[in-house]
């Protein structure tokens, strides 16, 4: 590695979703988005969801869609540790569309006398996870 390169590591519960070299990264943390280069200051951040975007050692870019967790750099290595995670190439889009609608059809229901049960604020996660996913896979 390089003095003008990176390296990534992008992990989730289940399994690590991406490993590479890269010029430059892109991710959403809590406060805004955050862009990365070589040689990044020590640094710890909450994430939001949405797109992580790396530029590679070779100058193609990598999407994904990660959802909740961390990012850490140090000694030029960059790990996100995220609770949701796929490569924009993965997602299912007809599943990501069903997620869509039963996010919105839980949270029609606010304000009604028929409500009891439901987490509203896990649907509006949910629906975010959703449109995230067909934005990224380019189903929206």
């Amino acid at each position: 590695m390089s003095g003008t390169t990176f390296e990534i590591e992008i992990v989730t519960p289940e399994k690590e979703i991406y490993r590479g070299e890269a010029t430059e990264m892109v991710l959403p943390a809590a406060d805004g988005l955050m862009g990365v280069l070589p040689n990044h200051a020590p640094i710890v951040a909450a994430l939001d969801v949405g797109r992580v975007t790396v530029t590679r050692a070779d100058g193609g870019q990598d999407e994904m869609m990660i959802s909740d967790g961390f990012f850490e750099m140090a000694d030029n290595h960059a790990r996100i540790l995220a609770d949701v995670g796929e490569m924009a190439g993965d997602i299912d889009k007809e599943r990501a569309k069903q997620a869509e609608e039963r996010a919105r059809k839980r949270i029609a229901l606010r304000g009604g006398s028929d409500t009891q049960g439901i987490d509203f604020v896990r649907a509006e996660r949910a629906l975010q996870r959703a449109l995230w996913r067909l934005q990224i896979s380019g189903g929206e």
